[in-house]
């Protein structure tokens, strides 16, 4: 004797099409998230970036500063320098402190050489006036 299987009643093996729509709004919603941080990390890499070349314009300056046979006077000074497929703004200044041997160099870097409102990077150093050769 054969027994006869008795055909599905209700529901197939598939998705139906709410969770479908429910699973692609999900997936939505994260892929917009990813590429929300990964704009996020772009912005803040090209940052760090002009931050970290700012940084080294400033750096050079303090040491053709410090490489000068004469003793810098006081006073501000400024230029623009190419560097690494850019053009970069700096702004030097000289002034006197307590110790007459000593002088304070405030260095501000812009990215822009047209621009003064974005001031990437200030750097303070101190510079001894050179020793006179006998």
């Amino acid at each position: 004797m054969m027994r006869r299987l008795a055909p599905r009643q209700g529901r197939c093996g598939g998705f139906t099409l709410l969770e479908i729509m429910v699973a692609l709004a999900v997936l939505a919603i994260a892929l917009a998230a990813i590429v929300t941080e990964s704009s996020q990390n772009i912005k803040n890499l090209t940052r760090l970036r002009e931050h970290t070349i700012a940084h080294w314009v400033a750096m050079n300056r303090i040491i053709e500063l410090q490489l000068q046979p004469a003793w810098p006077s006081t006073g501000q000074a400024s230029g623009v320098v190419e560097m690494a497929r850019g053009s970069w703004r700096w702004e030097t200044r000289v002034t006197d402190t307590d110790d007459d041997a000593v002088r304070r160099l405030d260095i501000d870097v812009q990215k822009d050489a047209n621009r003064k409102d974005d001031m990437l990077v200030h750097l303070i150093a101190y510079l001894g006036q050179p020793a006179v050769s006998p």
